[in-house]
């Protein structure tokens, strides 16, 4: 399997391939195949794909996404800081308006991000431990945020594209 991985190819290929994308999700959706068995071969491919990609060397996600945590998130996160849970609300967090029972980091890049490392990673909350979240069942049902990733993530990249070869094309 060829991996991309430069980004600018990536978000180039994002926008020049949206209806493609959509059109790929129409068919995923209408495939006469268990959801089980989709998401069978999108982890096998995950799998191989996320073994061949350093997301230390993009980061690209703590870059473009903005990172959303509950309360007992919040809590832990401050702790790994060493500061308050308030103090974490104060300075780095704003309401969610998406999740209303979340609160999100204010500003990207991430400021907890450092050289394209978070430098509190042993406490980062579930959305990030799970990013882009191509390992979880269901696939078929998190199409919008898959294409929504397409354009950002190499990995979301790669195992979309590859998924089109083996059931598509």
């Amino acid at each position: 399997m060829n991996i991309t991985t430069d980004l600018n190819y990536i978000r180039k290929m994002g926008t020049k391939r949206e209806n493609e994308n959509w059109q790929f999700r129409t068919f995923l959706k209408k495939l006469d195949m268990p959801s089980r068995d989709i998401d069978a071969i999108v982890h096998r491919i995950n799998e191989e794909v996320t073994s061949k990609i350093d997301c230390t060397e993009c980061a690209n996600c703590c870059k473009e996404i903005y990172m959303s945590m509950d309360q007992a998130e919040i809590v832990d996160f401050a702790d790994g800081l060493n500061i308050s849970a308030e103090q974490l609300i104060t300075q780095y967090l704003v309401k969610n308006k998406e999740e209303p029972s979340k609160m999100k980091i204010a500003e990207l890049p991430c400021p907890f991000l450092k050289n394209n490392k978070c430098t509190n990673y042993n406490h980062r909350p579930k959305d990030c431990r799970s990013y882009p979240h191509l390992h979880k069942k269901d696939f078929i049902f998190r199409l919008f945020g898959v294409i929504s990733n397409y354009g950002r993530c190499p990995i979301v990249f790669n195992v979309y594209e590859q998924l089109k070869k083996e059931l598509w094309q």
